[in-house]
Parts: structure tokens; C-alpha cells; sequence
């Protein structure tokens, strides 16, 4: 089993290159045990302890041995302690820590502007945020994503995180905090009350805007499959009966249809995002906050992400309630919901090839058994199904967890922010897969498309118009019994001339081209 591994060797000064080990989400996580003469002892998992030089941070309940070389301090080993429960870190979700970063830039900067932060120090902290908007110390955010404390662990984590690379920036060791603190500096006029929420807010902002490409792009290839199959007439079906005939390419224009709709319900979520509670502070009444502060840190906050910042209009209800959140997990519900019924769909299209509809065929991407030769299986869909199977269980955790918020704060928006952070990814790349590895090469079997049409009762329906519903029904009555083709029954009977049941069936009036 691979374990779950921390970096202790980091860069030195400016040098920004990215040499760390990657942190794995299996297997024993990190934690402290004490020895037998009560030393505590870093674990970096099942791979052994840690036995290399240390520093001794201290905090209101005591004192802990940290590593040297670890940006993190005393209150991330806390909660390594504490909250050893998914073995996956923050440094998975990448969008998170970009925004926890931009949320303390902004800040520095409001504080400075105000003039409650030392110019030189502010001017620091952007410096050392802008290091890890652009990748560095990902790394170091080791907590793992589910914890308690309403974020306030992934809070102080970054505060250390930032205020230890300004130390070392400074010519100072980590940990020797007089210098530059992760509160009093780092988190100066904020609580994580504000910080947090607002960070997870921007990273969903992030989230949703890149699985808007993705998203976009699926429903232009859907589209650009509707343009080449449309000329290719099959049966429709409603109830897994036999229908009407349409234009394989009006099946997949719709595909396209469906999916632009929900551009537009994703996109709408984003400005309703940027109303943030910065100033908030504890829960809303802006408590160690300058007055000034509120208004400045939103204005720089959209500065540094070109987001349309806004403060909200009550800062108390703005701390408590989670709607926002469920706005969210709902919308990116529905999109899943509705990608995996089109799934549904390319499965059914797919089947066979013998007994099935065998109406397109989907690129053979791998085998598709261990005892069956030659068996390919829809393999694509599959995986896209799985993902909006897990996105419909996250919107359920995220609205128990905004149900289950308390008075001025809800505690449980760390599971909130994992459950649609993950969704968001994973329907991203569900997307690009999809579009990638199936839809691109999707080809139509147009012999047994026309073979069908021409065997299928349910085309009568165009020509009622002509022939009216009477004759209609008995001549689909004969066809059932007989096996013989509508057309040749309705020229048969002297109702239409074979020129003009032609044209009556033909891909442009079938599919609404041509009245």
C-alpha cells in the first residue's frame, strides 16, 4: 500500500522549483505518537517515524516538537493529531489553496492600506502568496480536507504555512514568529469565520469556470455530431417503444440543447459566489476588525482574482447561512443527472452488436472481458455514470450538512467544500473523457438505421396528413401482421404514389426541415 508521504526537503530562498514528493490520498496518514519518554514523534506514515531535527512551537495548550524544515506549525500538528480520517489532503484541491492565498493577499493589502500592518510585512505576505498561487508549497497544506473546527485548522495552517516562508524570506528561522506572526501578521483583522467560507467560495468560482470549458466543449462536439449525422433518418422511440422517425443528428443536436442549458445555470452561480462575508470576522459584527477594513479587503480581493467582489448585505446572516452551497451541489446535480441520461442513451444506441440496437458505434477504448472474446464494452459511459452516481450523493451530504448548521455559524462546511470540490473535478474530467474518448469518434451504422426505418410501423405517422388516421391505423394493423413495409402497403392501396411517399419520408420533412 502506498503511504500518505510528507516532504521535508523544500527550496531554499527564491529558488521556486518544484522538488517536493507528491502527497498520496491512500493509506496510513500523518500523525504524532508520543515515545515511551513522552516525546512526541512525527509519523510520515507507514514507511517509519521521523527522527530528524525539530523546533519547539508553542500554543495556548502546550508545547510540540515540529520538523525543522516543515512550513506548517503547532496547530497543523494538532490536527494531524485530531483528524486522521480521509488520508486525502489539501493539497488535492488545488482551487482551495489558490483561494485561501488570494484571500490573505487581500487582506494584507487591506491592512496595509489602512494601516494596521506594517507596510514591509504586508508587502511579504502578497510576495509569499503569489509563490503559492503560482504552485509552490501545495505540498505543505497536509491536513487532511474533512476536519472540525468549522476550517479553522486549514485557517491557521495557512497562516503558518505563509508566515514561516516569509521568515525564512527574511533570513530567519521558521517558527521564530516574534518576527512575523501567523496571526497577528498573517491573519491580522480576519477570523476563519470569514476566510474560509470565502475561500472555499472562490475555489468553487475557480471550479465551475473550468468545468464550464470542458462542459462547453462536450456540447460543441455534440453538436458537430448532430451536423454530420443529419441526414441519417431512424425510428425515435418514447417508453422503449417504437415511435416516430427523426434525423439521428435532431438526437444528438439535443444532447448539444440540453447541455448549453446547463452552461447558463452553471454560470448564473457565479456572481452569487463573489458575495463574500470578508469582515465579518467572528460571526458578523466585524469584531477586531477596522471599520475600513470590510470594504477595502473586498474591493482588493477582486483586484487580485478579477472576480465582481461583493460584500454582503448582512454579515451576520451571510456567516451562518450555507444556501449558496446547496445552490451549488444542486445545479452541478443537475448537470450530472441530465450528462448521465445522454450516457443512458449512448449505451442503449450502442447496444448489441448482434441483439441490440446497434444503431451508432462507440470507439473501442479497451477489452471488455476476461472470459468473453472479442467483447467491447461501453466503457466511457460507464465512468460518467459513476461520477454523476457520486455527485447525486455529495448534493445529499451537502444539504445535510447546511441543514445541520447551528446559530450564527454552520461547523460543517469543511464536508461541504470536499463534497463539491470533488464533484466539480470529477465532472470535469468526466467531460473530457467523454468527449475525448468516446463522442469525437462515434460513427452511425446507417444500413441498419434505413432498415429499421423502412420496417417500422410508427413511420405511417407522417403520412396522416395524406392518407388520414383511419387508414393509417389499419395499414400499421397489416404491417404488424404481414411483416411488409409501410410503404409498400400505402402504395399498395393506391393512397400515394412512391414518389410522393418518398418525399412525405424524407430527412428534411422528418426532421422539421422542410413543412
Amino acid at each position: 500500500m502506498r503511504t500518505f508521504a510528507v516532504a521535508l526537503k523544500y527550496p531554499i530562498g527564491n529558488d521556486a522549483r518544484k522538488v517536493f514528493r507528491m502527497v498520496h490520498t491512500t493509506g496510513p496518514g500523518p500523525s504524532f505518537v508520543k515515545s515511551d519518554d513522552g516525546v512526541p514523534v512525527f509519523t510520515v506514515g507507514a514507511g517509519g517515524n521521523y527522527d530528524g531535527p525539530t523546533r519547539r512551537e508553542k500554543d495556548s495548550l502546550g508545547e510540540m516538537d515540529i520538523p525543522a524544515n516543515a512550513y506548517w506549525g503547532i496547530h497543523t500538528a494538532r490536527a494531524l493529531q485530531n483528524f486522521p480520517i480521509t488520508r486525502r489532503a489539501l493539497s488535492n484541491y488545488p482551487d482551495l489553496i489558490v483561494a485561501l492565498a488570494r484571500v490573505k493577499q487581500a487582506a494584507a493589502l487591506a491592512n496595509k492600506e489602512i494601516g494596521v500592518l506594517a507596510p514591509e510585512k504586508a508587502d511579504l505576505i502578497v510576495e509569499v502568496c503569489n509563490e503559492i498561487i503560482g504552485g509552490m508549497l501545495h505540498e505543505e497544506f497536509v491536513l487532511g480536507v474533512l476536519q472540525g473546527g468549522a476550517g479553522t485548522s486549514t485557517n491557521m495552517s495557512t497562516n503558518e504555512i505563509i508566515a514561516n516562508r516569509c521568515l525564512e524570506k527574511m533570513g530567519h528561522n521558521k517558527g521564530e514568529y516574534q518576527y512575523l506572526h501567523p496571526i497577528d501578521d498573517v491573519n491580522r483583522s480576519q477570523s476563519t469565520n470569514d476566510t474560509y467560507p470565502t475561500s472555499i467560495k472562490l475555489a468553487m468560482v475557480f471550479g465551475i469556470q473550468r468545468l464550464l470549458k470542458e462542459h462547453l466543449r462536450l456540447a460543441n462536439s455534440f453538436e458537430s455530431k448532430g451536423a454530420e449525422f443529419a441526414n441519417i433518418v431512424k425510428v425515435g422511440r418514447t417508453q422503449m417503444q417504437d415511435a416516430v422517425p427523426m434525423t439521428l443528428g435532431q438526437e444528438f443536436n439535443g444532447f448539444s440543447t440540453t447541455l448549453r442549458e446547463d452552461q447558463d445555470r452553471l454560470s448564473e452561480i457565479i456572481p452569487w459566489l463573489c458575495e463574500t462575508n470578508m469582515g465579518a470576522t467572528a460571526i458578523g459584527t466585524g469584531i477586531t476588525a477596522d471599520p475600513g477594513y470590510a470594504a477595502a479587503v473586498n474591493r482588493h480581493l477582486g483586484a487580485v482574482t478579477g472576480l465582481p467582489i461583493e460584500t454582503a448585505a448582512d454579515l451576520i446572516e451571510a456567516t451562518s447561512d450555507a444556501g449558496i452551497f446547496m445552490t451549488v451541489s444542486g445545479q452541478l446535480k443537475r448537470a450530472a443527472v441530465k450528462l448521465s441520461k445522454i450516457c443512458n442513451d449512448l449505451r442503449l444506441l450502442s447496444s448489441g452488436p448482434q441483439a441490440g440496437f446497434n444503431e451508432i458505434n462507440l470507439p473501442p477504448m479497451q477489452a471488455g472481458s476476461s472470459i468473453m472474446p472479442g467483447k467491447v464494452n461501453p466503457v466511457i459511459p460507464e465512468v460518467v455514470n459513476q461520477v454523476a452516481f457520486s455527485i447525486i450523493g455529495a448534493d445529499a451530504t451537502v444539504t445535510a450538512a447546511a441543514e445541520a448548521g447551528q446559530l450564527q455559524l454552520n461547523a460543517f462546511e469543511p464536508v461541504i467544500a470536499s463534497s463539491i470540490l470533488q464533484s466539480l473535478a470529477w465532472m470535469t474530467n468526466a467531460c473530457r473523457t467523454l468527449r475525448v474518448n468516446c463522442i469525437d469518434g462515434i460513427t452511425a451504422n446507417e444500413d441498419r438505421l434505413a432498415a429499421m426505418v423502412a420496417s417500422s410501423v410508427g413511420v405511417i405517422t407522417a403520412l396522416i396528413p395524406v392518407i388520414g388516421y383511419q387508414q393509417a391505423a389499419e395499414l400499421a394493423k397489416q404491417a404488424l401482421k404481414t411483416g411488409a413495409p409501410i410503404r409498400e402497403l400505402v402504395v399498395g392501396a393506391g393512397l400515394m404514389t412512391e414518389s410522393d411517399v418518398d418525399a412525405a419520408l424524407s430527412p428534411a420533412k422528418l426532421s422539421g426541415a422542410e413543412q
